[in-house]
Parts: C-alpha cells; structure tokens; sequence
C-alpha cells in the first residue's frame, strides 16, 4: 500500500512541476501532464515498471485528459475552422488513404484489402 502512496506522490509531484513550466511556455495544461509522463517514465525510470497494478490508474488518467481537452476547447473557434478542418482534413484522409492503398496494392493481390489497409494507416 505504501508503494502506491509513492507512486501517487511522484506522479503528483511530476504534474504540479511540469504543467506550470508548460503552461508559461504556451504549451497548455495536456502536453504538460505528458511530458512530465514521459520524463518520470522512460527518461528518469522513477515509474513504469508496474504497468499491470497501474493500468486502471492510467486509464482514468486517460480519461481526465480527454475532459481537460473537452475543456480547452472553444466550439466557437471550431465553428469558424470548419471549412479548413473538413477540407484539408478530408484531404489529408483521402490523399493518405490513396497513397497507402498503391504502395499496399504493390504487395497485396486485391485491392480491397490494400483499400482496407490505406484507410485505417491514414486515420493513425
């Protein structure tokens, strides 16, 4: 139990730093919690060992980073980006979509497939 108190504390600690620094920098409050993830986790080794007790942990993390985005979103500025976000949104999809579906018909027989393949690679 005492283990968790740690962990929580150093995540806690990490997040207190990091979202300030970043938020004075204009980076928002998100890129903060995960470059603070990122430098507790892999950089520093402090945390990530224990993936399998934390993992529901991190999937309320998930979750409350999703709301903080809800949040800092403005839908007045999305109304007035529609065209630009559907357009060169729906572009970029089509575009990527062709692209890998050729370079997948190069390797796959039918082009469903190779379709398939292009269209769910251009939504990553």
């Amino acid at each position: 139990m005492t283990a968790y108190f740690i962990q929580a504390s150093i995540y806690l600690l990490a997040a207190v730093i990091a979202v300030p620094i970043a938020k004075r920098l204009g980076l928002g409050s998100v890129l903060g919690y995960l470059i603070a993830g990122v430098v507790i986790g892999p950089i520093a080794g402090l945390v990530g060992q224990e993936t399998q007790t934390i993992q529901h942990f991190a999937e309320f993390g998930v979750v409350m980073m999703l709301f903080l985005v809800g949040l800092e979103l403005e839908p007045k500025m999305l109304w007035n980006m529609k065209t630009k976000l559907l357009g060169l949104g729906g572009l970029q999809v089509g575009l990527s979509t062709l692209c890998i579906a050729l370079i997948a018909s190069l390797f796959i027989d039918q082009w469903t497939y190779a379709l398939a393949i292009g269209l769910i690679f251009s939504l990553s």
